[in-house]
């Protein structure tokens, strides 16, 4: 078993100290200018290093798309002077844990590890980051297993429900590619497209770094340099251009043999910089994003018994916001829950949250965001966000009192402005009686 592993209940006491007195943040500053912002957690003998590059699958090209994904991929199928095989022994036998992953915007690593084996954690992290062999036979392993998931995501009607959703909201924007690639862009991958997209993307413009564990900033300092000081300094990314408000308000049905459909609906909304984005977020909960208690929850499954579960939320990117929702409904049924949920789009809009939701929302928010910390890998990912969406250095102790500002006058204005049922577009992917084939 992973010693890591048993040290859950003291990661999770880290999370509950948090609700009580702010975490403290301190930025260190390598010997070699390399910046990470640092959480000393002595409850537990762990270190946790989290790391994001600007560049995700928004920089595929076109033609290659699941290039950012594949390269992420094999960054721990063997580096330096390690193949494969003898790279993920080495983790293995240390207890280190080490991934990487591609979203639209970023490329992400992080590692974990037992404090006494720290050294050799940030130096395979390193190897991860520098060094990457992209050996053939590790190549063509991973590709196998994207294609694989691929040609499952092409049956899978949630997949297809999402893609398509994407696609109609982001026409001719590089977010409208798939992550994933398809099954003829990753064919055409070559070892030398994963050079040049980690030569492109890997440097120390952009990177932000976040470290949770039983170290000081003075013993962090080296360990920085020995993880990134390498990375070239300048990236080589093409510059994505903002995204055009496109909601179009359509309904577009992709016809499955299947007994329940899939729907998925959005429309743009704000980014995370927007000021009215803590608004935005408390007035999504209250419609869709509080789980039972929301107002679509209330009139599609418990009103009506339409679903098993309605959500939506806030998708915040770089060069857009949205508001995104799905639920699952027999065929029978799609049309109704359709309307049902057009209609509360359309209240929320005209009426605004009344201030008993409002005031129920603000408690749940503030009160459950310690579980949002109950590891030190999720602390460190967070540390990243905060510093990816400009959110200051002090936002952990500052986020709640955001929330807590938030008036009836303020979600009712933003509501107002977030929501607009002519613009929600949807898709459904079933058989869905009484709706029109596209």
């Amino acid at each position: 078993m992973n010693p890591i592993k048993t040290l859950a209940v003291a990661a999770i006491a880290l999370a509950a100290a948090s609700a009580a007195q702010a975490l403290e943040i301190e930025r260190v500053t390598s010997p070699g200018g390399v910046e990470a912002w640092l959480i000393r957690d002595r409850t537990a003998p762990v270190l946790a290093i989290h790391a994001a590059f600007p560049g995700g699958s928004s920089q595929d090209p076109a033609g290659k798309e699941g290039l950012a994904s594949l390269m992420t991929g094999l960054l721990d199928e063997g580096a330096g002077p390690y193949d494969s095989q003898a790279f993920k022994t080495r983790l293995e036998d240390r207890s280190i844990e080490l991934g990487a992953d591609a979203d639209r915007d970023y490329l992400t690593l992080g590692v974990r590890a037992l404090s006494d084996r720290r050294d050799e954690a940030v130096d395979m992290l390193a190897l991860a980051v520098t060094e990457p062999r992209f050996d053939p036979q590790a190549l063509e392993r991973v590709r196998g297993q994207s294609l694989v998931q691929i040609q499952r995501d092409a049956e899978n009607p949630r997949s297809i429900a999402w893609r398509t959703l994407w696609s109609s909201l982001f026409p001719g924007h590089a977010y409208a590619r798939r992550s994933q690639g398809t099954l003829e862009s990753v064919k055409s991958l070559t070892r030398d497209d994963m050079v040049a997209f980690h030569r492109a993307a890997l440097s120390r413009d952009g990177l932000k770094i976040g470290v949770v564990g039983d170290i000081t900033a003075e013993e962090l300092k080296p360990l920085l340099d020995r993880a990134f000081g390498k990375l070239p300094m300048k990236s080589a990314l093409a510059k994505v251009p903002e995204a055009a408000s496109a909601s179009p308000g359509t309904v577009t049905v992709v016809r499955r043999q299947i007994p329940q459909s899939v729907v998925t609906f959005g429309h743009f909304g704000v980014k995370r910089d927007d000021p009215d984005y803590y608004a935005a977020y408390v007035v999504n909960y209250i419609l869709g994003g509080g789980g039972q208690s929301s107002r679509l929850m209330e009139e599609v499954r418990e009103k009506r018994g339409l679903a098993y579960g309605i959500a939506t939320t806030l998708s915040t990117l770089q060069r857009a916001g949205l508001v995104l929702g799905s639920v699952g409904t027999e065929n029978a049924q799609t049309a109704t829950s359709l309307e049902l949920i057009r209609k509360e789009w359309r209240r929320m809009r005209d009426q605004g949250p009344t201030q008993a939701e409002l005031d129920n929302a603000k408690t749940y928010l503030t009160g459950s965001f310690p579980l949002q910390l109950s590891s030190t890998g999720r602390i460190a990912r967070m540390l990243v966000s905060v510093q990816i969406e400009n959110l200051g250095i002090d936002y952990l102790e500052k986020r709640n009192s955001y929330i807590e500002k938030v008036t009836i006058e303020d979600a009712r204005r933003v509501a107002k402005r977030l929501f607009d049922p002519d613009r929600l577009t949807v898709v459904v992917v079933g058989d869905p009686a009484g709706m029109p084939v596209n």
